[in-house]
Protein backbone atom coordinates (compact mmCIF):
# COMPACT_ATOMS: atom_id res chain seq x y z
CA UNK A 1 0.00 0.00 0.00
CA UNK A 2 1.27 3.48 -0.90
CA UNK A 3 0.68 7.13 0.28
CA UNK A 4 0.64 9.74 -2.85
CA UNK A 5 1.67 13.33 -2.31
CA UNK A 6 -1.63 14.64 -3.39
CA UNK A 7 -2.76 12.22 -0.84
CA UNK A 8 -0.90 13.43 1.89
CA UNK A 9 -2.17 17.16 0.70
CA UNK A 10 -5.42 15.97 0.61
CA UNK A 11 -5.10 14.67 4.42
CA UNK A 12 -3.41 17.60 5.84
CA UNK A 13 -5.66 19.93 4.17
CA UNK A 14 -8.62 18.25 5.53
CA UNK A 15 -7.15 17.87 9.00
CA UNK A 16 -6.52 21.69 9.11
CA UNK A 17 -9.95 22.39 8.14
CA UNK A 18 -11.30 20.25 10.66
CA UNK A 19 -9.17 21.44 13.23
CA UNK A 20 -10.15 25.22 12.68
CA UNK A 21 -14.13 24.17 13.04
CA UNK A 22 -13.28 23.00 16.19
CA UNK A 23 -11.20 25.39 17.49
CA UNK A 24 -14.43 28.33 16.30
CA UNK A 25 -16.78 26.54 17.96
CA UNK A 26 -14.56 26.90 21.19
CA UNK A 27 -14.35 30.59 20.89
CA UNK A 28 -18.18 30.96 20.59
CA UNK A 29 -18.68 28.93 23.85
CA UNK A 30 -15.78 28.47 26.12
CA UNK A 31 -17.85 26.09 28.57
CA UNK A 32 -17.63 23.21 25.44
CA UNK A 33 -13.83 23.20 25.81
CA UNK A 34 -13.94 19.83 27.41
CA UNK A 35 -16.15 18.41 25.17
CA UNK A 36 -14.69 19.59 21.99
CA UNK A 37 -11.09 18.32 23.08
CA UNK A 38 -12.87 14.67 23.76
CA UNK A 39 -14.37 14.62 20.47
CA UNK A 40 -12.63 12.58 17.59
CA UNK A 41 -11.23 14.68 15.20
CA UNK A 42 -9.75 12.28 13.10
CA UNK A 43 -13.12 10.10 12.77
CA UNK A 44 -14.41 11.03 9.75
CA UNK A 45 -11.40 11.55 7.78
CA UNK A 46 -11.69 9.59 4.29
CA UNK A 47 -8.14 9.42 4.11
CA UNK A 48 -7.51 7.54 7.44
CA UNK A 49 -10.13 4.58 6.20
CA UNK A 50 -8.52 1.27 6.01
CA UNK A 51 -10.31 1.25 2.86
CA UNK A 52 -8.01 4.18 1.38
CA UNK A 53 -4.43 2.58 0.99
CA UNK A 54 -5.95 -0.30 -0.41
CA UNK A 55 -5.82 -0.89 -4.11
CA UNK A 56 -8.49 -1.25 -6.62
CA UNK A 57 -7.49 -4.51 -7.51
CA UNK A 58 -7.52 -5.56 -3.52
CA UNK A 59 -10.70 -4.43 -2.82
CA UNK A 60 -12.23 -7.68 -3.04
CA UNK A 61 -10.17 -9.31 -0.47
CA UNK A 62 -11.86 -6.80 2.08
CA UNK A 63 -14.54 -9.24 2.94
CA UNK A 64 -12.04 -10.95 5.17
CA UNK A 65 -11.91 -7.43 7.38
CA UNK A 66 -15.55 -8.53 8.02
CA UNK A 67 -15.02 -12.21 8.77
CA UNK A 68 -11.99 -11.08 11.38
CA UNK A 69 -14.51 -8.97 13.33
CA UNK A 70 -17.08 -11.57 12.92
CA UNK A 71 -15.16 -14.10 14.44
CA UNK A 72 -14.16 -12.12 17.04
CA UNK A 73 -17.61 -10.85 17.93
CA UNK A 74 -19.10 -14.22 17.99
CA UNK A 75 -15.87 -15.71 19.95
CA UNK A 76 -16.36 -12.87 22.77
CA UNK A 77 -20.33 -13.66 22.81
CA UNK A 78 -19.85 -17.56 23.15
CA UNK A 79 -17.41 -17.00 26.39
CA UNK A 80 -19.64 -14.62 27.80
CA UNK A 81 -22.69 -16.63 27.62
CA UNK A 82 -20.49 -19.65 29.17
CA UNK A 83 -18.97 -17.46 31.95
CA UNK A 84 -22.42 -16.25 32.50
CA UNK A 85 -23.64 -19.22 32.98
CA UNK A 86 -21.10 -20.38 35.08
CA UNK A 87 -21.74 -17.44 37.12
CA UNK A 88 -25.41 -18.68 37.96
CA UNK A 89 -24.73 -21.47 38.22
CA UNK A 90 -22.57 -20.31 41.18
CA UNK A 91 -25.60 -17.99 42.23
CA UNK A 92 -28.04 -21.29 42.55
CA UNK A 93 -25.19 -22.68 44.33
CA UNK A 94 -25.20 -19.77 46.85
CA UNK A 95 -28.94 -19.51 47.26
CA UNK A 96 -29.26 -23.54 47.52
CA UNK A 97 -26.49 -23.20 50.36
CA UNK A 98 -28.07 -20.37 52.21
CA UNK A 99 -31.44 -22.38 52.33
CA UNK A 100 -30.08 -25.01 53.86
CA UNK A 101 -28.93 -23.13 56.53
CA UNK A 102 -32.13 -21.13 56.75
CA UNK A 103 -34.33 -24.64 56.86
CA UNK A 104 -32.18 -26.91 58.84
CA UNK A 105 -34.90 -28.75 59.37
CA UNK A 106 -35.02 -29.92 55.33
CA UNK A 107 -31.11 -30.04 54.50
CA UNK A 108 -29.88 -30.28 50.73
CA UNK A 109 -28.15 -33.65 50.70
CA UNK A 110 -24.60 -33.96 49.50
CA UNK A 111 -24.30 -30.21 48.42
CA UNK A 112 -20.68 -29.16 49.89
CA UNK A 113 -20.88 -26.04 51.30
CA UNK A 114 -18.68 -23.28 49.67
CA UNK A 115 -16.40 -21.22 51.35
CA UNK A 116 -16.25 -17.03 51.00
CA UNK A 117 -13.78 -17.54 48.44
CA UNK A 118 -15.64 -19.59 46.07
CA UNK A 119 -18.99 -17.80 45.88
CA UNK A 120 -17.05 -15.42 42.79
CA UNK A 121 -15.88 -16.69 39.33
CA UNK A 122 -12.72 -16.00 38.67
CA UNK A 123 -11.15 -15.76 35.20
CA UNK A 124 -7.87 -15.96 33.33
CA UNK A 125 -6.68 -14.68 30.07
CA UNK A 126 -3.14 -15.85 28.62
CA UNK A 127 -2.72 -13.85 25.87
CA UNK A 128 -2.78 -9.69 25.81
CA UNK A 129 -3.55 -9.34 22.44
CA UNK A 130 -6.09 -8.11 20.80
CA UNK A 131 -8.70 -10.94 21.06
CA UNK A 132 -7.78 -10.84 24.64
CA UNK A 133 -8.73 -6.97 25.41
CA UNK A 134 -11.44 -7.57 23.87
CA UNK A 135 -12.66 -10.44 25.80
CA UNK A 136 -11.40 -8.78 28.57
CA UNK A 137 -13.72 -5.95 27.97
CA UNK A 138 -16.58 -8.10 27.23
CA UNK A 139 -16.68 -10.01 30.09
CA UNK A 140 -16.05 -6.90 32.38
CA UNK A 141 -19.10 -5.38 30.92
CA UNK A 142 -21.76 -7.83 29.88
CA UNK A 143 -21.45 -10.98 33.01
CA UNK A 144 -19.90 -8.82 34.14
CA UNK A 145 -17.22 -9.95 35.83
CA UNK A 146 -15.93 -7.91 38.57
CA UNK A 147 -12.38 -6.45 38.09
CA UNK A 148 -10.89 -8.69 41.14
CA UNK A 149 -12.41 -11.95 39.36
CA UNK A 150 -10.30 -11.05 36.16
CA UNK A 151 -7.18 -11.07 35.73
CA UNK A 152 -4.63 -11.80 32.51
CA UNK A 153 -1.41 -13.14 32.45
CA UNK A 154 0.73 -11.88 28.86
CA UNK A 155 4.35 -11.05 27.53
CA UNK A 156 3.99 -7.59 28.01
CA UNK A 157 1.97 -6.82 30.90
CA UNK A 158 3.11 -3.06 31.00
CA UNK A 159 0.57 -2.77 27.99
CA UNK A 160 -2.48 -3.03 29.60
CA UNK A 161 -2.73 -0.32 31.28
CA UNK A 162 -5.70 0.43 30.77
CA UNK A 163 -7.42 -2.89 32.79
CA UNK A 164 -4.33 -1.96 35.42
CA UNK A 165 -6.18 1.25 36.15
CA UNK A 166 -9.36 -0.65 35.94
CA UNK A 167 -8.02 -2.86 39.23
CA UNK A 168 -7.48 -6.01 37.22
CA UNK A 169 -4.05 -7.54 38.07
CA UNK A 170 -2.11 -8.07 34.79
CA UNK A 171 1.40 -10.05 35.42
CA UNK A 172 3.41 -12.63 33.15
CA UNK A 173 3.00 -15.74 35.27
CA UNK A 174 0.71 -18.21 33.78
CA UNK A 175 1.14 -20.81 36.13
CA UNK A 176 0.05 -18.81 39.12
CA UNK A 177 -2.90 -18.14 36.95
CA UNK A 178 -3.72 -21.30 36.70
CA UNK A 179 -3.70 -22.23 40.26
CA UNK A 180 -6.15 -19.21 40.84
CA UNK A 181 -8.31 -19.41 38.20
CA UNK A 182 -11.63 -21.62 37.94
CA UNK A 183 -11.72 -20.50 33.63
CA UNK A 184 -8.86 -20.34 31.96
CA UNK A 185 -9.10 -18.69 27.82
CA UNK A 186 -6.04 -19.37 25.64
CA UNK A 187 -5.94 -16.09 23.49
CA UNK A 188 -2.24 -16.75 22.62
CA UNK A 189 -0.63 -17.78 19.17
CA UNK A 190 -0.72 -21.40 17.91
CA UNK A 191 3.46 -21.30 17.94
CA UNK A 192 3.22 -20.14 22.07
CA UNK A 193 0.89 -22.90 22.62
CA UNK A 194 2.96 -25.73 23.43
CA UNK A 195 5.09 -24.11 26.21
CA UNK A 196 2.34 -22.63 27.83
CA UNK A 197 0.81 -25.71 28.11
CA UNK A 198 3.79 -27.04 29.86
CA UNK A 199 3.69 -23.98 32.14
CA UNK A 200 0.67 -24.42 33.61
CA UNK A 201 -0.66 -28.34 33.06
CA UNK A 202 0.98 -29.12 36.65
CA UNK A 203 -1.36 -26.08 38.11
CA UNK A 204 -4.50 -27.00 36.56
CA UNK A 205 -7.15 -27.78 39.26
CA UNK A 206 -9.07 -30.75 38.24
CA UNK A 207 -12.37 -28.46 38.42
CA UNK A 208 -10.65 -25.83 36.47
CA UNK A 209 -12.16 -25.07 32.55
CA UNK A 210 -9.75 -24.67 29.55
CA UNK A 211 -11.29 -22.58 26.80
CA UNK A 212 -9.45 -22.14 24.19
CA UNK A 213 -9.21 -19.59 21.29
CA UNK A 214 -6.13 -21.03 19.59
CA UNK A 215 -8.28 -22.60 16.12
CA UNK A 216 -4.91 -24.08 15.16
CA UNK A 217 -4.78 -27.33 17.47
CA UNK A 218 -7.56 -29.98 17.91
CA UNK A 219 -9.28 -30.33 20.85
CA UNK A 220 -7.97 -34.14 21.10
CA UNK A 221 -4.38 -32.95 20.97
CA UNK A 222 -5.03 -29.65 23.10
CA UNK A 223 -6.25 -32.14 25.63
CA UNK A 224 -3.05 -34.20 25.32
CA UNK A 225 -0.54 -31.20 25.71
CA UNK A 226 -2.61 -30.03 28.93
CA UNK A 227 -2.72 -33.73 30.32
CA UNK A 228 -6.25 -31.96 31.18
CA UNK A 229 -9.88 -33.22 30.00
CA UNK A 230 -11.70 -30.27 30.92
CA UNK A 231 -11.74 -28.74 27.89
CA UNK A 232 -13.42 -26.80 25.66
CA UNK A 233 -12.97 -25.18 22.42
CA UNK A 234 -15.26 -23.20 19.98
CA UNK A 235 -14.79 -24.16 16.26
CA UNK A 236 -16.43 -22.06 13.61
CA UNK A 237 -17.32 -22.40 9.98
CA UNK A 238 -17.77 -19.08 8.01
CA UNK A 239 -19.81 -19.53 4.44
CA UNK A 240 -19.15 -18.24 1.20
CA UNK A 241 -21.87 -15.72 0.97
CA UNK A 242 -20.72 -13.70 4.64
CA UNK A 243 -23.19 -11.23 5.42
CA UNK A 244 -21.24 -7.56 6.22
CA UNK A 245 -23.80 -6.51 9.43
CA UNK A 246 -20.66 -7.09 11.76
CA UNK A 247 -19.23 -3.59 12.05
CA UNK A 248 -15.71 -3.97 11.46
CA UNK A 249 -14.76 -0.39 12.69
CA UNK A 250 -16.81 -1.30 16.04
CA UNK A 251 -15.57 -2.31 19.56
CA UNK A 252 -17.14 -5.48 20.33
CA UNK A 253 -19.50 -4.41 23.47
CA UNK A 254 -20.61 -1.88 21.19
CA UNK A 255 -21.02 -4.36 18.21
CA UNK A 256 -23.19 -6.51 20.58
CA UNK A 257 -25.87 -3.75 21.73
CA UNK A 258 -27.17 -4.08 18.06
CA UNK A 259 -29.54 -6.42 17.79
CA UNK A 260 -28.82 -7.92 14.13
CA UNK A 261 -25.55 -8.94 15.39
CA UNK A 262 -26.56 -9.67 18.56
CA UNK A 263 -29.15 -12.37 16.62
CA UNK A 264 -26.45 -13.27 14.33
CA UNK A 265 -24.13 -14.92 17.44
CA UNK A 266 -26.70 -17.12 18.46
CA UNK A 267 -24.70 -20.43 17.92
CA UNK A 268 -26.52 -22.05 15.05
CA UNK A 269 -28.01 -19.04 13.53
CA UNK A 270 -27.13 -18.98 9.64
CA UNK A 271 -27.55 -14.95 9.76
CA UNK A 272 -24.00 -12.93 10.05
CA UNK A 273 -22.55 -16.32 7.58
CA UNK A 274 -20.31 -18.13 10.53
CA UNK A 275 -21.59 -21.19 12.05
CA UNK A 276 -20.61 -22.60 15.35
CA UNK A 277 -20.26 -26.33 15.19
CA UNK A 278 -22.59 -28.07 17.70
CA UNK A 279 -20.23 -29.85 19.88
CA UNK A 280 -19.91 -26.56 21.41
CA UNK A 281 -22.87 -26.81 22.86
CA UNK A 282 -22.24 -30.34 23.81
CA UNK A 283 -19.26 -29.06 25.58
CA UNK A 284 -20.93 -26.39 27.55
CA UNK A 285 -23.50 -28.79 28.91
CA UNK A 286 -20.90 -30.95 30.35
CA UNK A 287 -18.62 -28.17 31.58
CA UNK A 288 -22.10 -27.45 33.40
CA UNK A 289 -22.64 -30.80 34.88
CA UNK A 290 -18.74 -31.27 35.45
CA UNK A 291 -19.22 -27.90 38.28
CA UNK A 292 -22.09 -29.18 39.82
CA UNK A 293 -20.70 -32.75 40.44
CA UNK A 294 -17.10 -30.56 41.61
CA UNK A 295 -19.62 -29.66 44.17
CA UNK A 296 -21.19 -33.39 45.13
CA UNK A 297 -24.53 -32.52 43.98
CA UNK A 298 -26.81 -34.81 43.43
CA UNK A 299 -28.08 -35.89 39.79
CA UNK A 300 -31.63 -34.71 40.25
CA UNK A 301 -30.33 -31.34 41.74
CA UNK A 302 -28.42 -31.14 38.70
CA UNK A 303 -31.01 -31.59 36.28
CA UNK A 304 -32.97 -29.52 37.88
CA UNK A 305 -30.34 -26.55 37.80
CA UNK A 306 -29.92 -27.36 33.96
CA UNK A 307 -33.76 -27.05 33.66
CA UNK A 308 -34.16 -23.91 35.48
CA UNK A 309 -30.69 -21.95 33.35
CA UNK A 310 -31.70 -23.22 30.19
CA UNK A 311 -35.01 -24.05 29.62
CA UNK A 312 -36.94 -21.44 31.93
CA UNK A 313 -38.22 -19.84 28.88
CA UNK A 314 -39.50 -23.03 26.97
CA UNK A 315 -41.08 -23.64 30.12
CA UNK A 316 -43.16 -20.61 29.85
CA UNK A 317 -43.98 -21.48 26.48
CA UNK A 318 -45.28 -24.61 27.41
CA UNK A 319 -47.37 -23.90 30.58
CA UNK A 320 -50.75 -23.94 28.21
CA UNK A 321 -49.77 -27.07 26.45
CA UNK A 322 -48.52 -29.75 28.34
CA UNK A 323 -48.06 -32.08 25.64
CA UNK A 324 -44.69 -30.39 24.55
CA UNK A 325 -43.53 -30.33 27.80
CA UNK A 326 -40.17 -31.45 28.13
CA UNK A 327 -37.15 -31.44 30.57
CA UNK A 328 -33.57 -32.91 30.49
CA UNK A 329 -33.66 -36.33 31.79
CA UNK A 330 -29.90 -37.92 32.67
CA UNK A 331 -30.20 -40.47 29.53
CA UNK A 332 -29.82 -36.96 27.98
CA UNK A 333 -25.89 -36.67 29.13
CA UNK A 334 -24.95 -40.62 29.84
CA UNK A 335 -26.49 -44.05 28.48
CA UNK A 336 -29.59 -45.36 29.63
CA UNK A 337 -28.04 -48.20 31.42
CA UNK A 338 -26.04 -45.77 33.36
CA UNK A 339 -28.29 -43.67 34.07
CA UNK A 340 -30.40 -46.49 35.44
CA UNK A 341 -27.72 -47.26 38.19
CA UNK A 342 -27.38 -43.74 39.43
CA UNK A 343 -27.11 -43.36 42.88
CA UNK A 344 -29.09 -40.36 44.27
CA UNK A 345 -25.88 -39.18 45.60
CA UNK A 346 -25.40 -38.22 41.90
Amino acid sequence: MTCRGSSLVALVTQLNTHLAQECEKLQKDPREGDAGLEMDMLEDLETLQFEYGIQEEDHSWLYLLGRSHGLTTKACAHATFFCKLLHNLRESFSRKSLQEKQTSRCPLTGLREDTPDDDELKVGIIGGGHLGKQLAHTLLQLVPIPADSLRISTRRPEALDEFKKLGIQCFYHNSSLAEWANVIFLCCLPSQLSNICVEIQTSLGKACIVYSFVAAVPLPRLKFLLNHTNVLRPQYLCVEDLASIWGANKEITAALQDPVVLQATCPYSPAGGIILNIKWLEGVFYAAINVCTAKDMPHSQVLQLLNELFLSKHFEACEKDRVSFQKFQAQDFVSKAYAKNLSRKR
